[in-house]
């Protein structure tokens, strides 16, 4: 798939490129390595994705969506649940009890997440600002992706300022563990 374009484009391309993930996850036999490697990368790209919205969505649904308060909170909550699951999943090995159950309640909180942006979040982004704004917001959301943290980090804030100025430091040290262990490679 093709990133580029504004937020909301850039945004689903992502949700597009993780529906494929636990596609390719399904067809893995139960307790592979190459299930390992497929969970791995889906918290990878769950979690650079989610602290990109977080850091650049939310903050313009909140100033330009009427009700963007309660629209990016609930959007944050779901973020949260999700990052509790990517935390737990962390420590589990394809073989392991509950992994594969894990992996399942992970796809379907994250499927209830996308539909609700692309369905409600994203119709109302699009319908009350610019397409310039929308522009800028997508390649915010692609520089922030570069330096994002790669592991879930459930303790860490999930809005600007804090997030904005520790997520790059998390992301260092994700991506030279990541290096170091050969993770996502």
């Amino acid at each position: 798939m093709s990133h580029g374009g504004d937020i909301i484009r850039e945004l689903t391309t992502d949700h597009r490129e993780v529906d494929e993930l636990f596609d390719q996850f399904a067809a893995a036999p139960s307790g592979s390595e190459r299930r390992r490697e497929l969970a791995d990368t889906l918290t990878i790209e769950l979690v650079r994705h989610s602290v990109a919205e977080e850091e650049h969505l939310y903050p313009a649904v909140r100033e330009h969506v009427e009700g963007g308060d309660a629209l990016a909170d609930k959007e944050i909550a779901d973020h949260a649940r999700v990052e509790e699951l990517l935390k737990a999943l962390e420590g589990k090995a394809p073989d392991d009890e509950g992994f594969d159950r894990l992996v399942a309640t992970l796809r379907t909180e994250d499927t209830a997440h996308v539909r609700d942006e692309e369905d409600n979040l994203f119709v109302r982004l699009q319908d009350a600002t610019h397409p310039y704004i929308l522009e800028s917001l997508g390649e915010k959301v692609r520089e922030a992706k570069k330096t994002a943290p790669t592991r879930p980090h459930p303790g860490a804030p999930s809005t600007p300022p804090a997030n904005k100025l520790l997520a790059p430091g998390l992301g260092l040290v994700d991506r030279a563990r990541d290096l170091v262990t050969r993770r996502g490679a």
